[in-house]
Order: structure tokens, then sequence, then C-alpha cells
């Protein structure tokens, strides 16, 4: 049975920033807590994106199970099983780390850093699955490991060291290794939970750039069974061979990371489209100066500063996305009008409503998506 390469962990006496994985505690979940049924794209939990392509289905959620008895993890549960995926399918999650935040692992160059990957895990389907840490910059190499959950419905904390030149090559400490200094992709992080056998021919703990090869022949199939779940927590990545404790970060610092890949209009704990007056912003000119033609809705500033010129999604208060009300005083608003977005920045986005019924402001709620 392969086994989890573990090292001893730390004393707790490590200071500094530590861990390079955005919301490892799974606090924020800004699009939703679920369950919420998924495909390919980002749900409830932030910085954690689900990749999907089988003949199953399966929930996510943010879950108040967790090893220490309080706090959040994120829960998979199957609700269509496919018990023989197909050789071309796949189900696996991904969390993306921003390229200029890796500069300091030195990849690309004789000094290359080892990491140490944490994390806690919980399933009822035991046996080996796998994680993959691709290097997505300059010529593409990846590394699968694989670990065991050894008891069903137990947690179980696994670690991981990952080092430059695993199975005796230079891949990440030659120049093709080196990583951008650029808001781009730097390494993924892959937690696999099922692998047709077109992918799954990997060696363990050897680094590779065959494209074709995301697990090994023994990753176990996760979805053959509506009675399986999957819960992770405390997922932790930092420069080293041991584990030091788990980073925690307060809840306000972890959102505004988060909010550098994602933001909304709606309140904490709202879905992104409600109409709730609370969530959704205003413009609005005096009374009497009503006007059929264009509407300025003015700036609207982002709380944190994003990776890259969003996408920008607006939705009217009947939910329709890429719509706004058009608002005149004394007169029940104009759904469903016309909007142009001609500034969208970093830091903030502007535009104006299209002509139509008359009116003196808008009000429309918005998202806000920058993710690798």
């Amino acid at each position: 049975m392969a086994l989890t390469t573990v090292r001893p962990q730390g004393m707790g006496f490590v200071t500094g920033r530590r861990n390079l994985i955005i919301n490892g505690a799974m606090q924020v979940a800004q699009r939703g807590v679920g369950p919420t049924a998924i495909g390919t794209g980002y749900y409830t939990v932030d910085r954690f994106k689900t990749q999907k392509n089988n003949d199953g289905a399966f929930t996510t959620e943010q879950s108040t199970d967790h090893p220490n008895g309080a706090g959040n993890s994120l829960k998979w549960a199957v609700t269509t099983a496919d018990s023989s995926v197909a050789a071309d399918q796949y189900l696996y999650m991904s969390h993306f780390i921003e390229a200029q935040n890796l500069q300091h692992l030195l990849y690309g160059t004789s000094s290359a850093k080892s990491l140490t990957l944490s994390f806690w895990v919980k399933s009822n389907k035991t046996g080996t699955y796998s994680v993959v840490i691709r290097k997505l910059d300059s010529t593409k190499y990846h590394l699968v490991h694989e670990y065991t959950i050894d008891s069903a419905d137990t947690w179980e904390k696994k670690i991981i060291t990952i080092s430059p030149t695993a199975g005796s090559t230079s891949f990440i400490t030659a120049s093709a290794g080196a990583i951008a200094n650029d808001n781009g992709r730097g390494l993924e992080i892959v937690f696999n939970l099922a692998w047709g056998s077109t992918y799954n021919g990997a060696t363990n703990n050897v680094w590779s750039s065959n494209t074709n090869h995301y697990a090994t022949s023994n990753q176990v199939n996760w979805m053959d069974s509506t009675s399986n779940n999957f819960y992770l927590t405390e997922v932790q990545l930092e420069v080293g061979e041991n584990a030091s404790d788990f980073e925690h970060r307060s809840f306000g610092e972890e959102l505004s990371l988060c909010q550098r890949y994602y933001e909304k209009a709606a309140r904490y704990g709202e879905s992104p489209l409600s109409t709730a007056q609370a969530d959704l912003v205003a413009s609005a000119g005096t009374q009497g100066q009503t006007t059929t033609g264009e509407i300025n809705y003015g700036s609207i500033f982002f709380n944190t500063h994003k990776r890259a010129a969003p996408t920008l999604t607006i939705h009217d208060e009947a939910a329709t996305t890429g719509k706004v009300t058009r608002m005149e005083y004394g007169v029940a608003g104009h759904n469903n009008s016309a909007v142009t977005n001609n500034i969208i920045s970093e830091g903030h986005f502007s535009g104006f409503s299209g002509s139509g019924n008359g009116a003196c402001g808008t009000k429309f709620g918005w998202q806000a998506d920058a993710e690798l």
C-alpha cells in the first residue's frame, strides 16, 4: 500500500507568513455555503475550483465538520454515482497560486527549495488518493504524490514533502523550471478524486512533463457510490521539509486575500444575485431631472485591488444578469435595461445604462471575477 511521505511536525515556533494557500481553513465562502450542485468552476468555498468531466453528479458545501471540533471544512458528496470512470474522464479540485508570490522558491535555479504540503482529510471511502503539484510557467511539469485514507469517517492529517529533484530529475532546478514574476498561474495544487486510464499512468513522487499523467493507477474512484463523501481542511503549503502548525489567519484577513480574486456587491452570507436593497448599489439624479437617454452610474471601487481587470457581472432587481434597473422618482423601477461597462480596471469599474424608459438613476448588483 502506498503511504504518504511523513516528516516531523514543527514545534510551533516558526514565525512570519508561511502558508502559500489562501483560505486553507475554508473560512470564506462568498458565493454561498451550499450544498450546491456543481460542474466546472468555483462554488461555495473560495479559491478551490472544481474540474469535472464525468457522468456522475455531486455537491459541495462549507461544512462545520472539523478535526478540532471548531472550524470549517470543504465537503463533497456524490449524488449520482459513476461506477466506471471512462478513460478520458476525471474529477478533481484545484487551488492556483499567483506566480509572483512564489519567487522565493527559486525554481529554475540550483537553489530551488523543497516544499511541504499538509492537510486534514476525511472520507467514508478508504484507499489510495493523490495530490498533484503542477508548475504552470515555462515548461510545464507536475509531480503526483499518493497518500492513503486509512480509516473510514475519521479525520487524518497528511504531510507530503515535495522535493525539487524528486525522482532524481532536474526539471525544476533547470531554467525550464522557472516561475514567471507576474500575476498569472504559478503553481496548481490538485486534490484528485477520480481519473480515467488515459491520465492515471503517473509514477509516484517523480516530476514529469507527460501531460496525460495526473494520477497513479492506484487512485480510487471516489465517484462510485452515492454514499461517498470527502472533507478537506487546514491545507498548508510552506517552504521546507517539515510541516509547522497550521497558520490561522483572521476572517477579515482571509476575506481580503480572497477578494483579490473575487468580490461581490451583496453582503457576506447573501447570494451574489441577491435583490435585497442592501445588496444593490444605486446612482440617482435630482427629482425632476428624468431622461430617456443614457445615465452614467458613476464609479464603483473594489474593497481589494484585483489580480487583474476582472470579468464583471451585473444584475438588475429581478436578478437578470447583464441588465440594470432604471429608476424614476414616483414610478416603479424598470428592470431588464441595457448596461454598458466602459471602464473596468483592477481598482474600480464604471459605465452607463443605455437609453430606454424614463429614469434619473440606476440600481444593480455586481460580481467581479479575477480568478486565476
